[in-house]
């Protein structure tokens, strides 16, 4: 893949460091300080969104304009999409938690923001992204109070226009069609997964040992990136990947557990909005490597080759263990408006 074998290694050193610091950042920064920002930050966001559209600014890769390119660095805006919806929701049902009931104020309004970013990531396009937003969105709604009566019928004409939307793309389309009959399709569009489904049976209980899989050898497209996962279980075993499994379904159900000391609910539904991010994703990929959901082009936080989604999850960490370190300091007891 390239000619020296360290240069992705060394590429993702620096990412790293640049993640522990955005971690470090949002670890420490005080979460109520931040709200005056979050209709700029989203307002920025939708910006980047719209700019990286452009021909010239945003670079496009596999047939998708998600990128744009600094020259040292290559960013995917969709992942500063994420944080500024996450920030802009909280903010803005916390502020409207008593007009919940109000079809405009507390149901258009927030369904709004949650439209365009959505919108925007799909014209890169990049479903699977926007599907994620959606999700974490319309749970974000749901666990702020929205009325269902309002929340169904919204999630049934998202799903779709979601469904016409893929039927009309043939790439994923496609994708659907060899996720139904991945043995028929192996050796052309179901490639990818039938090969990421040999590494897990290669590896069988406990792995062939580190840096031992055959599937690292290019015979598995993005094996360090989208496909990690296989190549985990190919040379760590079922033993090492059902570890990660429960490492990330721990972290939510603590999280979880965490959440009842929140002091307002600006601060709950950012943290749960953040843990959903963070596992979500880890189950979509999870799910996609094992041939349990349809191709998608989604890493596997902490542990895949890229640098934009490291960055954003080491930020998702802190914010998560920002609450948890702040709802534990005097002054903020007796101010829960929960």
């Amino acid at each position: 893949m390239h000619d020296d074998p360290t240069v992705l290694l060394r590429k993702q050193l620096i990412w790293l460091a640049l993640a522990t610091v955005a971690g470090g950042i949002a670890l420490l920064v005080n979460l109520e300080a931040l709200r005056e920002y979050a209709y700029v930050l989203a307002a920025g966001s939708a910006v980047l969104l719209l700019l990286v559209l452009i021909p010239g600014i945003g670079v496009e890769v596999n047939g998708a304009r998600r990128w744009m390119d600094f020259g040292f660095m290559r960013l995917q805006v969709s992942e500063i999409g994420k944080l500024g919806l996450l920030f802009a929701m909280a903010h803005y049902l916390a502020c409207h938690r008593r007009d919940l009931d109000h079809p405009v104020k507390g149901y258009l309004m927030p369904c709004s923001i949650l439209a365009v970013i959505c919108g925007l990531i799909i014209l890169e396009p990049d479903f699977g992204t926007a599907f994620l937003c959606g999700a974490v969105g319309g749970c974000m709604l749901f666990l702020a109070g929205v009325r269902l009566k309002f929340l169904i019928p919204t999630a049934l004409a998202a799903l779709t226009l979601f469904s016409v939307a893929v039927y009309y793309d043939p790439v994923r389309l496609q994708r659907i069609t060899s996720f139904l009959d991945v043995e028929g399709n192996r050796s052309d569009s179901a490639y990818q997964l039938w090969q990421g489904i040999l590494a897990f049976g290669a590896g069988g209980l406990n792995g062939v040992g580190l840096g031992a899989g055959r599937q690292q050898m290019s015979f598995l497209p993005e094996a360090h990136t989208d496909f990690i996962f296989a190549i985990v279980g190919e040379e760590l075993g079922f033993v090492f990947t059902a570890g990660v499994v429960v490492l990330f379904m721990t972290l939510f159900f603590i999280g979880v557990l965490q959440l009842k000391r929140a002091p307002n609910l600006y601060q709950y539904l950012l943290v749960m909005g953040a843990l959903l991010f963070v596992t979500c994703q880890a189950l979509i990929n999870i799910g996609v490597v094992t041939g349990c959901l349809p191709t998608k082009g989604m890493s596997l936080p902490f542990i895949s080759y890229g640098g934009s989604n490291l960055v954003f999850m080491f930020t998702l960490t802190g914010i998560i263990l920002n609450g948890f370190r702040s709802w534990e300091l005097p002054a903020l007891r007796g101010q829960r408006d929960l």
